[in-house]
């Protein structure tokens, strides 16, 4: 185990947007408690946008860099690789009850998003939560492992 701080750029400035969108769907959430709609829809929105660039730099990293392997003791590595897929599965989850709470919203079923919107955003938080955690297991607290492409993987290089 190690605590010294290795941040590579790609995987800390994407933790950061998920975490940010997070902290934007609690404001948004306070927001629409002291029923201040307008500010709510324009925060849940940054909250998506935030999101999105999250998706789009992960995804661009996967593709273009690679996804790195977890570095840390064998011994953990099982409790780690389940813990991702959890995390994988709760991510999936939490963005498909995103687009459904936004797309409610913006059709004006607000009954529905009413419903939704809450368990949406708890499933967000935990969202976050766990990714700063698998975050932290690859960059903060062991050394990353090797990083493979996926063009490279399929290509064979």
């Amino acid at each position: 185990m190690k605590w010294g701080v290795r941040m590579p750029l790609l995987p800390t400035l994407s933790t950061s947007f998920i975490v940010i969108s997070a902290v934007l769907v609690a404001i948004g959430w306070w927001l629409i408690a002291k029923n201040k709609r307008k500010a709510h829809k324009g925060v849940m929105i940054a909250a998506a946008i935030s999101a999105l660039i999250f998706f789009i730099i992960y995804l661009s990293r996967t593709v273009f860099v690679g996804n790195t392997s977890f570095g840390g003791p064998d011994d953990i590595k099982i409790y780690y690789t389940i813990f991702l897929i959890f995390h994988i599965i709760l991510a999936t989850v939490g963005a498909v009850f995103g687009i459904v709470t936004l797309t409610l919203a913006f059709r004006r079923r607000i009954a529905k998003h009413r419903k939704i919107g809450p368990v949406t955003s708890i499933i967000w938080f935990f969202t976050a939560i766990t990714g700063v955690a698998v975050y932290s297991l690859l960059y903060i607290i062991y050394d990353g492992g090797t990083t493979t492409s996926m063009i490279k993987a399929i290509l064979g290089l």
